[in-house]
């Protein structure tokens, strides 16, 4: 579904990404990690088509993104979750979650897919009419991935999924996103938490300064010394 071929990408004059591949298949979960200030935010922003590449080729299903809009891309089927949530803090819930879905045509079924967005998040439908910016980080982090599902993308990508959260509420969005993983939604996924992301992937991707530098399937990764070492502390 996703083709990263030999990306190099960054801010102003500096280089952050040096030969970057990544492969995502449909209906695959797939785990980015690495420490911070590795280039995963970047990578994630270069596919997304906020960050132009300097070198190396982006398809999605068959198709180059290079030299696309963000909204392009969105429109083709891509759509992020920002490390941060980035909301509209003077909306309410249900008006983050209506504008996940500007670019649609089939207006009809955006009040089906919110009733499956508050299915997934029941405090999201209690607070449907409460500002975005009262929320809880964790009703943000919801609010968020429940934005970019409106939006019915092919694959979705979130950056940082629990960054900052509360245990508790970190073990609730690993469990939705296995959930809809299992629906069939194809992810890419950055999280600080590799052992929890690792055990629920297809497969993994380890960065670092700016290069990949290992990759398998979750099990694989879990058993890697260097993993174990650098990430897990074992």
């Amino acid at each position: 579904m996703l083709e990263v071929r030999a990306i190099e990408s960054g801010y102003g004059e500096v280089n952050v990404l040096w030969g970057v591949d990544l492969l995502v298949d449909q209906g695959e979960l797939v785990a980015l990690i690495g420490a911070n200030g590795v280039g995963k935010s970047t990578l994630l922003k270069t596919i997304s088509g906020l960050i132009s590449p300097r070198k190396g080729n982006i398809n999605f299903r068959g198709e180059s993104l290079m030299g696309k809009t963000c909204e392009k891309i969105v429109d083709l089927g891509v759509s992020q979750i920002p490390e941060g949530r980035q909301l509209f803090a003077g909306l309410t819930v249900k008006e983050n979650l209506k504008m996940g879905g500007f670019l649609r045509r089939d207006v009809g079924a955006i009040s089906h897919d919110m009733e499956w967005v508050f299915g997934l998040f029941p405090v999201l439908k209690a607070r449907a009419n409460q500002l975005a910016g009262t929320l809880s980080g964790g009703e943000q982090q919801m609010c968020a991935i429940g934005r970019g599902l409106m939006a019915r993308p092919k694959l979705l990508i979130i950056d940082e999924l629990s960054l900052g959260l509360a245990p508790v509420v970190a073990e609730q969005l690993l469990e939705v996103i296995a959930k809809i993983h299992k629906e069939g939604l194809t992810l890419l996924v950055v999280e600080q938490d590799v052992q929890s992301i690792l055990e629920i992937c297809s497969k993994g991707y380890v960065m670092e300064m700016g290069r990949v530098v290992l990759e398998g399937s979750g099990f694989e990764l879990l058993k890697n010394v260097h993993v174990r070492s650098a990430y897990l502390g074992l």
